[in-house]
């Protein structure tokens, strides 16, 4: 049903390792061309595997980012969430086509670049060497220090983006040339991408590693273990073929006034970013907590997004532990009812009662992806969306303001992501609030728009005009 695709576009993949500070993030921006890791001089930064698709001398590959490897023995790793960095290395070390070993040519070569090395000496897989930081001339034969671990050694700086080419070019040899890639881009659907958002420790790693089937995401009971928005391919197939998707996990979200740092700053900031470039957001509760005020900022960022939403409850059992089939039901229905009532500018947004750790309920929250990504992009038939808002207007007339009465004449579908509507009337000044909301909620009906957020723009009817024509699709 689901798993990590490779895009038939897609040569190969390529990981970038090495130990902590030593640019692998830097390297890694400058390589996909956008600021997606977090660079900061803070020892583990990065945690989870971060990938994006890169493009070179007309190939394109998977970059994954990596953190850093700072103990390499599984005995000496410090606490669970440097153990789980190690095994997210370690995982992208297996996966990849091809590594690069990024070292810090001002530093020289040091002891634990050298474990790392013999680490990638056992995997068997093609390594270059990035001698990264020789941000001028002069520093570049510095590099040849690091021939000791037998590999191509290239000097460059990330920083500023010297010495790249070569690096590249090595990378995109590694491949065979084959068909044009262009033609396999072209090809196939665009993944709908979903944003995961929630306060720390609400269950959002956990809920896309369940997702995966893998743990393809750092989990720790640390409260910010997830820095960087992770972004992840996966397929859904629940029938009529399979369908891409890109789940992109996100930094918990704290009151502002709690923010520790600088790191933890910009890790909200790329989690604001991501909701912006999203299609779908996912809005996780933690059932133990219940709906909370940071929750419901939450959810009225996502509404503001105007991007299509589903509303996740996580930790389910804990909140039903030892209640009978009956008394689960009245929870689950009081619940429900408590986040309409907190949440009412998500009101049409599916709700699901989830457990990450088990995986239940998890096969109704795909299928509501499904759903919801249809919903963003339904198409609104004139005909009949003139004849549900007329209907709405006969059920309950608007009100009078100053002895003034909103007429509607006419509506129009004008765009999709979110869904828009357009309403010629005779002055949208008339048109308030509560009339606006019965209005979207007749359509949501006629319709049943679940998840999909929906726009009404009133406008004058043009002059002398019984009918302004269709818009061109």
């Amino acid at each position: 049903m689901n798993g990590l695709p490779r895009d038939a576009a897609v040569s190969g993949t390529v990981a970038i390792v090495g130990r902590p500070n030593v640019g692998k993030s830097a390297l890694f921006n400058r390589i996909v061309g956008r600021r997606l890791a977090i660079v900061h001089d803070e020892p583990g930064v990065t945690r989870d595997r971060l990938s994006a698709e890169a493009r070179w001398a007309g190939r394109t590959f998977r970059l994954f980012d990596t953190g850093g490897l700072g103990l390499m023995d599984r005995a000496r790793a410090p606490d669970e969430i440097t153990a789980a960095i190690r095994q997210q290395v370690e995982a992208a070390i297996e996966d990849a086509d091809a590594i690069v070993l990024v070292t810090d040519i001002q530093a020289g070569c040091t002891p634990l670049d050298e474990e790392v090395a013999r680490r990638l000496h056992e995997c068997g897989r093609p390594v270059a060497v990035a001698a990264n930081k020789a941000d001028h001339a002069a520093l570049e034969p510095m590099a040849s220090e690091f021939h000791c671990f037998g590999w191509p050694v290239f000097a460059l700086s990330a920083e500023h983006g010297r010495g790249l080419d070569e690096l590249l070019d090595w990378i995109v040899s590694r491949w065979p040339p084959h068909g044009d890639e262009s033609a396999a881009e072209d090809s196939g659907p665009a993944p709908t991408r979903v944003v995961v958002l929630g306060r720390p420790n609400a269950g959002k790693s956990s809920f896309i590693n369940r997702l995966l089937r893998q743990e393809r995401l750092v989990v720790s009971p640390v409260p910010g273990t997830t820095r960087d928005a992770v972004e992840v391919p996966f397929t859904v197939d629940t029938g009529g073929g399979p369908r891409p998707y890109i789940l992109i996990d996100t930094a918990g979200f704290r009151a502002s006034k709690r923010l520790e740092s600088a790191v933890e700053r910009f890790s909200i900031a790329r989690a604001e970013r991501a909701l912006n470039r999203a299609d779908l957001a996912v809005v996780m509760l933690d059932a133990s907590l219940g709906p909370t005020r940071q929750d419901q900022r939450i959810g009225r960022m996502v509404a503001d997004a105007r991007v299509g939403c589903v509303l996740v409850v996580n930790k389910w059992d804990l909140a039903t532990t030892g209640l009978d089939p009956h008394q689960r039901r009245r929870r689950e229905a009081e619940a429900r009812e408590d986040l309409r009532r907190k949440f009412p500018f998500l009101d049409h947004a599916p709700v699901h009662m989830t457990c990450a750790r088990t995986g239940a309920g998890m096969e109704e929250v795909i299928r509501s992806f499904d759903r919801v990504a249809a919903n963003t992009t339904a198409r609104l038939t004139t005909g009949l969306l003139n004849r549900v808002l007329h209907d709405a207007v006969e059920r309950q007339a608007p009100p009078s303001v100053h002895g003034r009465r909103l007429k509607l004449y006419y509506a129009v579908q004008t765009g999709v992501r979110p869904l828009r509507v357009r309403l010629f009337v005779n002055d949208p000044d008339l048109m308030g609030p509560a009339y606006q909301a019965y209005l979207i909620h007749r359509l949501r009906a006629a319709w049943d728009l679940a998840g999909a957020p929906l726009v009404l723009e009133a406008i004058p009817r043009p002059r002398g005009d019984g009918n302004p024509p269709r818009p061109a699709d």
